[in-house]
């Protein structure tokens, strides 16, 4: 009878969390988590955040943020309508996606990795705060 009603416990708890499957942004800021400073975070480790600056504006600053950060670009490319440039460290590879929201809003995505399955959110939202710095020097 115990093992029933632990079972069933289970289940409802399944079916309820179901709906939250595809809503990590939502489940974070639930928890406390993705509020700093207007960056977003998802489950897979990616951070976000949206500049008023026009795209080549915040991709100037995202190049000068890495060099500041000793962080070696190793290439720039076209993604979409948007740019994509991806640099390595010594112990991370990050890959940064920039898109053009209107020409004066630019999105900007990161995602740090160090090995196939670890996310380093915290070294993303640092290269984050350091475009948006570099933004305001330009």
């Amino acid at each position: 009878m115990v093992m029933q009603s632990v079972i069933s416990r289970i289940i409802v708890l399944a079916i309820v969390a179901l709906p939250l499957a595809g809503c990590s942004a939502v489940a974070i800021s639930a928890l406390g988590g993705g509020t700093a400073a207007g960056v977003s975070y998802t489950m897979s480790g990616t951070v976000s955040r949206t500049f008023t600056a026009p795209l080549p504006n915040v991709r100037a600053a995202a190049l000068a943020a890495l060099q500041n950060m000793q962080i070696d670009v190793s290439s720039i490319g076209k993604a979409g309508d948007g740019k994509e440039i991806s640099a390595k460290s010594v112990s991370r590879s990050i890959d940064i996606e920039l898109e053009e929201i209107s020409p004066n809003v630019t999105r900007m995505s990161v995602s740090a990795k160090s090995g196939f399955f670890h996310s380093d959110s915290a070294t993303g939202a640092e290269i984050l705060q350091q475009t948006g710095r570099k933004i305001g020097e330009l």
